[in-house]
């Protein structure tokens, strides 16, 4: 998991980046929670995803948005972030440029983010939003959603609750040509604390189903560390 820092619009941004074996193969970017309330991509969420999809063959990036860790500048309020993320999918994508298909994946206030960057980047065929704080931030540019994808959230979330989400999934799920799924972790909070393998288990189903049953690839043991 080797680390990496690359050149985001506010100075470098700090990263652990898996690269696939597989020539062409898909690539993917985890992006963490809200930076002002520890949000990192050591969140363990985070690095659960990452793994679930290094795991499945994607040449996979985490990393820390601007005045996180290691990575340059402050936090932005949503919009640096967002040209942070785009930044680590043109660095992705320079390192593979023969990829065949690109994923988002974010956990609250990085779902935020990556559905954003969903919008403006026509080449992401997929994507997993965990707990989208619905009730927080503006979602409706997803009008339409451009991309078939995953809501999961918990059913005793009380910072984003159920409801709220479940009024913008409705919304898009009457678009056609596209598929949005969701999965509700019962007894999890926004944390998904105690619930953390069931979340990545649905992830885990919904990924194999999509890219037709891949076989599981070894990865290096995950440990709570999470280095």
């Amino acid at each position: 998991m080797p680390e990496v820092i690359f050149t985001g619009p506010a100075g470098r941004l700090e990263g652990r980046f898996h690269p696939s074996k597989q020539r062409g193969a898909p690539i993917a970017v985890v992006l963490h929670p809200h930076p002002q309330f520890g949000g990192t991509m050591n969140n363990q969420i985070v690095y659960n995803l990452y793994y679930t999809f290094a795991e499945r063959g994607f040449s996979v990036l985490r990393f820390n948005f601007r005045g996180v860790g290691r990575s340059q500048g402050s936090f932005d309020h949503g919009q640096g972030e967002l040209s942070d993320a785009a930044a680590a999918l043109d660095w992705v994508q320079g390192i593979n440029p023969e990829a065949r298909a690109c994923w988002i994946a974010g956990v609250s206030f990085g779902s935020w983010i990556g559905m954003q960057l969903l919008m403006r980047r026509p080449e992401i065929e997929g994507f997993i939003s965990i707990a989208p704080p619905a009730n927080r931030f503006d979602y409706s540019f997803l009008a339409p959603c451009p991309s078939s994808g995953l809501f999961v959230h918990g059913d005793q979330d009380r910072v984003a609750p159920l409801k709220e989400v479940m009024g913008l999934i409705e919304k898009l799920k009457t678009q056609k040509g596209i598929l949005i799924e969701h999965a509700v972790i019962p007894g999890a909070n926004h944390f998904f604390e105690n619930r953390v393998d069931e979340l990545i288990e649905q992830v885990g189903i919904y990924l194999d189903r999509r890219l037709d049953n891949p076989p599981l690839l070894p990865t290096p043991a995950r440990s709570q560390k999470n280095g």
